[in-house]
């Protein structure tokens, strides 16, 4: 099928569906309040209680709106990669005399939205929710999500009211960046509401630039402005924020063009044109993203290097970035760049011949594969008619590929579980290697694979962990960047998993909409957005 055909299916009838959409008040309040509607990709309301679900997405809307952690990303800029600055702590060190504890100062006068004080109690009130089973705020669920995040604190410990000392069971020069994606919740709210976090849903409290208004499940969830916010250049530029989960690209493009949204993620590409002809912003910018096919390293098939490399020979990338209008480039690994550990490692071109001739040698013709994909959800493009296309590349080089569709929220739990005992030698699963932590060692080392975090297909390869191991003990930052450019040059030498696009992050604004910078990040700043009457 060629890329025009296959454009065709991004088409629906989507766009004559909005009476209902009107019914159930998405059409702009008459009132003078400045509300900023969002369209997102999700299929449900991310969790909104400190451990989003529904990928990054959940982070980006229900995370970073709500909560802080102590360090936070900066998003102020779209001419480099997004890299962290102090958030809830103003800063961090290592104790010179033990490479295992870091020491943490802590930003004075904040307060929750609920008027509880932040402070060295609630920090490891904090960190006792996830990692002690033993605490009256223990929260199972929140593991799941967050658990990662501090598997490798040991202890906290308080030294006075503004200052805390992380103990961690390994030395790990990139841990600053695991502080980044950990929120601190309202221990007054949870524990008024004696430890029920059901009960703590119906108002929680963070100290994020926004905070909690409404929710309507599976419809909407509403936030207002922070004006107490204790960052004077973040209390947003609206009143209100509204997000609204659309995980259909054409229904969300027609919410736009309608005027019952301002903000939508990833449009289609085939709407792209008449969104710009209604005069809509579309704004890209290339991110650390990957969208990839990770690959089950167990069991056969691609437990063989050969068929590997064969599924990256038989992947015609420009194929897929001329479906996509030019709104993704080529991938030849997992980072991108401009991020520091990119190296220069081996590329696979496209030779469908090349990738035949591996299949042989390695005896595995025709080549069946099952592979887990979503049919939406957080960074995952346009995932139906992307996979077609892909399959249809394989099919031709030599593989039979059987595509399984769920919804996201499933797909992250096959991720979450890990490929063994699943029925699936591969999984359409983008992932934000945002740091080289995400990026580069929970990917690829064998430590992390299931249950401990993100190695899905239980890659390992010893010369890969040593160098790991050796990256994560470097506090020189030359010296550990080297480290992990030697690491990735490994992984993409051993055609690790299916490299095929990177996002460039579309999104469609209302030209009512001023003042969004398009962060090089997974992760966005909508506080500068100023909504026009």
């Amino acid at each position: 099928m060629t890329p025009l055909r296959m454009r065709g299916l991004f088409k629906s009838a989507a766009f004559a569906v909005f009476a209902a959409m009107a019914a159930a008040g998405l059409t702009a309040p008459a009132s003078a309040e400045s509300v900023l509607r969002v369209a997102m990709t999700a299929a449900d309301i991310p969790d909104y209680t400190g451990a989003p679900d529904q990928g990054y997405e959940g982070y980006r809307f229900a995370g970073y709106t709500l909560y802080d952690a102590l360090a936070l990303w900066d998003l102020s800029s779209s001419d480099k990669a997004a890299d962290i600055k102090p958030g809830l702590a103003t800063s961090w060190t290592i104790d010179p005399a033990n490479s295992k504890r870091w020491v943490y100062k802590l930003r004075q006068g904040v307060k929750y939205h609920d008027g509880c004080d932040w402070n060295a109690d609630s920090a490891i009130w904090n960190f006792d929710r996830v990692r002690d089973p033993k605490s009256p705020q223990f929260n199972p669920r929140h593991v799941g999500q967050m658990g990662t995040y501090v598997a490798n604190i040991a202890s906290v410990d308080k030294i006075d009211d503004y200052t805390i000392a992380i103990n961690t069971k390994v030395a790990n020069s990139l841990f600053p960046y695991e502080m980044a994606m950990y929120y601190m919740i309202s221990n007054c709210a949870v524990t008024a509401d004696k430890n029920d976090y059901k009960a703590y849903a119906a108002a929680p409290s963070g100290t994020g630039p926004y905070k909690f208004s409404s929710v309507s499940p599976h419809e909407r969830l509403e936030l207002v402005k922070n004006d107490k916010y204790w960052d004077p250049a973040r209390v947003p530029k609206h009143d209100r924020l509204v997000l609204l989960p659309m995980p259909e690209a054409s229904t969300r493009a027609a919410a736009l063009l309608s005027g019952q949204v301002d903000f939508v993620e990833a449009p289609s590409p085939d709407t792209i044109p008449r969104l710009k002809g209604a005069g809509m912003q579309i704004v890209t910018v290339p991110y650390p993203h990957n969208w990839d096919y990770m690959f089950r390293m167990d069991v056969p098939p691609f437990n063989n290097l050969k068929v590997r490399q064969a599924a990256n020979y038989a992947v015609n990338r420009q194929d897929m970035v001329d479906m996509l209008q030019g709104v993704a480039t080529a991938a030849t690994q997992t980072l991108i760049p401009s991020q520091a550990w990119y190296g220069k490692p081996v590329t696979y071109d496209y030779d469908p011949d090349k990738a035949k001739a591996l299949l042989k040698e390695a005896g595995c013709s025709p080549c069946k594969i099952k592979v887990g994909i979503s049919t939406s959800g957080s960074g995952q493009m346009q995932p139906l008619p992307m996979n077609e296309l892909v399959k249809e590349q394989l099919d031709e080089a030599g593989f039979e590929v059987e595509l399984v569709p769920m919804d996201w929220n499933a797909l992250i739990g096959v991720f979450l579980s890990g490929a063994k005992g699943t029925e699936y030698n591969a999984i359409n699963f983008s992932m934000a290697p945002i740091d080289p932590v995400q990026g580069i060692l929970k990917k690829w080392m064998t430590s992390y694979a299931p249950p401990n975090c993100c190695n899905w297909g239980f890659y390992s390869n010893p010369a890969v962990d040593k160098l790991g191991a050796e990256a994560t003990a470097e506090f020189d930052p030359a010296k550990r960047d080297a480290l992990l450019t030697q690491m990735n040059e490994a992984v993409v030498a051993d055609a690790s998993e299916l490299y095929i696009v990177h996002d460039l992050n579309p999104r469609a604004l209302s030209p009512k909409l001023s003042g969004f910078v398009q962060a090089q990040s997974w992760f966005q700043d909508l506080t500068p957005i100023v909504v026009a009457p």
